[in-house]
């Protein structure tokens, strides 16, 4: 059989109520690893498995830290006889860990982000089928190649691509512009297509040696925007700049000005979207003369991750641009 390993962070699917009817107010985190695969024994149908426990925390509070900890940790396995990873996570970042890990670990073996929108306690906890799935999909030899998935409610979609739809719902994970890329059906993975940018085996990015990660923030454009925040990350010192636009990257005049500030101080500037779904190219002459770069179709939270680790390479434009188009 193959060898499994779950790595455990914390999330809904190790939450505890005392209550079987709550699914709010929970202690994310408080179960076990080793209590968790012990609820769902039926993994050990499909593979040897063993878990571990990385940290415990709700993901709202995930960190750079985690994730360098969990890609080498990661990365350590695969050198191994480890021949599938399954991470068990809080749904609030579930889709930027993913991402990274997509882009930091160098493996064609699996890696499979799961979660639960329910408590382990509660009436109907979809943590346990999740895991399973997991699981399943992690020892399929249809899942080598295709990058970090994350399979939650049944669903295989892409780490590049999924983001949560809903605060509440047990299906809240899509990739609402390109779609899943399979099911477990019955039990069984199958998949219908693949991702075709660049992850895991073919990234030039890598965790070795790193200790922290370049400072890149998130600047959310709208109506009557002004040069507050900019200004701030300015005086912060930061790396990087994602601005979160309206529309195709749209920025406020009044925050153009501060952005084109930031370039001139050596911040890398990355124009995203706050719409949801599209690609955010070329736009007016002064973005291109102010040397903003264009965020391609990624969420704004999932191109702060790419600038951050091509930040760790180059600080040519150039060449980050290059990589948007390619990740």
């Amino acid at each position: 059989m193959l060898n499994i390993r779950i790595l455990a962070t914390g999330g809904t699917i190790a939450g505890r109520s005392e209550f079987s009817t709550a699914t709010t107010g929970y202690k994310s985190g408080a179960i076990s690893i080793d209590d968790l695969i012990d609820a769902v024994p039926q993994v050990k149908n499909f593979a040897n498995v063993t878990g571990e426990q990385i940290c415990s925390i709700d993901s709202k509070d995930m960190t750079d830290d985690v994730w360098l900890k969990l890609a080498t940790r990661i990365n350590q396995l695969f050198t191994g006889d480890v021949d599938g990873i399954v991470v068990t996570h809080g749904t609030d970042t579930l889709e930027e860990t993913a991402y990274f890990l997509n882009l930091t670990v160098h493996s064609s073996k699996p890696v499979i982000l799961t979660a639960a929108m329910r408590p382990a306690t509660a009436i109907s906890a979809d943590g346990a089928m999740n895991l399973l799935n997991a699981v399943r999909v992690a020892a399929s030899p249809a899942s080598v190649g295709k990058g970090v998935l994350v399979a939650l409610n049944d669903e295989i979609n892409a780490a590049r691509e999924v983001t949560k739809t809903n605060t509440i719902t047990v299906s809240t994970f899509k990739s609402p512009e390109l779609g899943l890329l399979g099911y477990v059906n019955a039990g069984t993975p199958e998949f219908y297509r693949t991702s075709t940018r660049r992850h895991t085996s073919n990234s030039e990015f890598s965790v070795d040696g790193l200790t922290k990660l370049p400072r890149v923030k998130i600047i959310y454009g709208h109506a009557g925007d002004d040069e507050l925040f900019v200004d701030a990350a300015i005086n912060a010192a930061v790396d990087g700049i994602i601005y979160a636009g309206t529309g195709n990257g749209s920025v406020h005049v009044n925050a153009e000005k501060a952005l084109a500030r930031a370039v001139a101080n050596g911040i890398v500037v990355v124009r995203s979207s706050r719409v949801g779904n599209g690609t955010v190219i070329p736009a007016e002459q002064s973005y291109i003369d102010n040397h903003f770069l264009d965020g391609d179709n990624l969420s704004p939270q999932k191109a702060r991750i790419l600038l951050q680790l091509a930040l760790t390479k180059t600080v040519n434009l150039t060449d980050i641009q290059r990589m948007f188009k390619q990740y």
